[in-house]
């Protein structure tokens, strides 16, 4: 503590008398700033939040889990996870990578069994696709589980899906994945963030 001081009493004899005076009469007047940085305007990233109970439900009685194969294994690469449909443009999981298009819906399969995800992953396409919603993140969760294995098969296998793609940081990095659909709409296709 003491040496603390020492080096404390040091620096103010540094300064001298005539210029800290010097200092008290130019700044004398002048009020400090009440707020020393601009605040921006925080736009969060909209993620529709859906309960797919309802339609996982009509998706079951429908049968539309029925694209999905387990035993259906696309050419995909290792390490980071990218995947575009034959007759789509390569560059669509470039600009997934790099967030041009923001997710719409958000679909945490956390916890899932095999089965429910699968259920919930077509009703959550499903539903994309009647409401043109045109990007949608998946989160399957990090580590080496099954559903970070099972799910970029199923996605390879459906017919709305036309890229997919790692998601950036900000939608969940290595855990998750973004997913471009084919939209109702044709202008939908070009959304962007």
């Amino acid at each position: 503590m003491a040496a603390k001081k020492a080096k404390k009493t040091p620096n103010k004899a540094l300064i001298s008398v005539q210029d800290r005076e010097l200092f008290r009469a130019e700044v004398e007047g002048i009020t400090p700033l009440t707020q020393d940085r601009a605040e921006l305007p925080v736009v969060p990233v909209s993620r529709k939040k859906v309960k797919l109970k309802n339609l996982a439900l009509e998706t079951q009685r429908d049968n539309a889990s029925d694209p999905f194969s387990d035993h259906y294994e696309p050419l995909l690469p290792e390490g980071t996870m990218s995947w575009v449909a034959d007759g789509d443009q390569p560059y669509l999981a470039k600009q997934l990578r790099r967030g041009n298009f923001a997710p719409e819906m958000t679909l945490d399969l956390h916890g899932y069994t095999k089965l429910q995800a699968k259920r919930d992953l077509a009703a959550a396409i499903k539903l994309c696709v009647r409401d043109s919603l045109s990007c949608l993140c998946v989160i399957h969760g990090i580590g080496h589980g099954i559903l970070r294995q099972q799910v970029p098969l199923w996605l390879a296998q459906h017919p709305e899906v036309r890229a997919f793609h790692q998601a950036p940081l900000e939608w969940g990095g290595h855990g998750a994945l973004l997913v471009l659909l084919r939209s109702a709409h044709p202008l939908q296709d070009t959304f962007h963030r």
